[in-house]
């Protein structure tokens, strides 16, 4: 096969140097359409496993693919970057024929993916836009901008500002919020920040809305690697340099689910959640089993549902589309610019997951069961 000839040729070439590839662009020769699936092999690199979401990602995309009977070869990389570009460059000297990566850090396989175009190996993005090469193929995802504004819907109607409906809601405030944003190196936290800052700005401005601490730029906000611990240790900081004389938080928007629980267990410890002093709404992303427990319990106000299924099934059909030789289908062809390029993108729904609806968007669908719902933990 043309492309495991080429491959080989990529790898003395890396060995030399990776900057040092000059090539036509991924996914411009190498056609696999004549060859069975069970003689291709699509890599897929995902970013860690300390997250409920990457692990339930890797198991959907890996299993769909070998459904169809091609080999994946599934790497997690620890959430390390040099650990991503060591799995990415195996999967390339090892003969890929597509790779699917969800980066860890956007900008950092500008090598890793030269060497994927030397070779004609086409990349998909998955859920994370990579940033600064014009060796991305096509980008699958949901529109994150519209998540961004779910979370901040969410935290005015949690607060009774809005309703679902998106009338005005009863309470007039003023409400003492914070803000939590993702890792500045995941490029969706952008379109996340962004959405709800836009839905939130009207309210700011009027004064129902106050952020007393001042941190309302994403630089402040950002949480390195959306680590828990690291949201855990923000809250703590906020409610001792902010809150200490006793005013109370009314709300945190929060764009992940281990972020939320990281905000909460900060509250919790101080004594929110206990007697007369409420627990603080709390937003979220993902639709963690756990946090759906918290949602269901009364302790997380709501999180964003990205259907994983959806977004594994979007990611197959684009490998298959160029093992095939042809064009994925994008449905957004001008929002993602990753600084060289815009990368054609099949962008999926979202959903806001309130106690009230559970049942018919998680249960009902068969994403959990009410016995995984109850106990805050998918079964093995």
């Amino acid at each position: 096969m043309r492309r495991k000839f080429l491959v080989a040729l990529g790898s003395a070439a890396m060995a030399l140097s990776l900057a040092a590839c000059s090539g036509e662009g991924a996914g411009s020769g190498g056609d696999t359409s004549g060859e069975k699936p069970a003689s291709l092999t699509i890599g897929v690199a995902m970013p860690t496993q300390t997250s409920e979401r990457w692990i339930a990602d890797g198991k959907a995309v890996k299993e769909k693919l070998e459904a169809k009977g091609y080999k994946v070869d599934l790497q997690y990389a620890g959430d390390d970057i040099p650990t991503q570009s060591q799995q990415v460059d195996q999967m390339i000297t090892q003969g890929a024929d597509v790779l699917i990566i969800a980066a860890i850090d956007g900008t950092a396989l500008s090598g890793q993916l030269q060497a994927a175009a030397d070779a004609k190996i086409p990349v998909i993005a998955y859920d994370r836009l990579i940033r600064g090469s014009k060796n991305v193929d096509f980008y699958v995802s949901f529109d994150n901008y519209k998540v961004g504004v779910a979370q901040a819907t969410a935290l005015l109607v949690g607060l009774g500002l809005q309703n679902k409906d998106g009338s005005k809601g009863s309470a007039t405030g003023p409400f003492n919020v914070e803000l939590f944003a993702g890792s500045l190196d995941d490029n969706n936290t952008q379109y996340f920040f962004g959405g709800a800052m836009d839905t939130l700005k009207p309210f700011l401005d009027n004064g129902s809305l106050r952020v007393k601490s001042g941190q309302t730029r994403i630089e402040q906000a950002a949480t390195l690697r959306w680590q828990q611990e690291t949201a855990q240790k923000r809250m703590e900081d906020l409610l001792t340099s902010s809150y200490a004389d006793g005013t109370q938080v009314h709300g945190v928007l929060a764009p992940y689910d281990g972020i939320s629980r990281g905000i909460i267990t900060a509250l919790q410890n101080v004594g929110y959640g206990r007697g007369k002093k409420k627990l603080p709404v709390v937003t979220g992303q993902d639709a963690e089993v756990a946090s759906i427990k918290l949602i269901n319990d009364g302790v997380q106000s709501s999180t964003v549902f990205k259907d994983l299924r959806l977004l594994a099934e979007q990611a197959v059909l684009a490998a298959e589309a160029y093992l095939k030789d042809q064009q994925p289908q994008a449905n957004d062809t001008k929002t993602y610019d990753n600084g060289v390029k815009v990368v054609p993108a099949y962008l999926l729904p979202i959903q806001t997951v309130y106690k009230d609806n559970i049942k018919p968007v998680l249960i009902d669908s068969g994403y959990y069961t009410a016995e995984e719902v109850a106990a805050g933990q998918t079964k093995k």
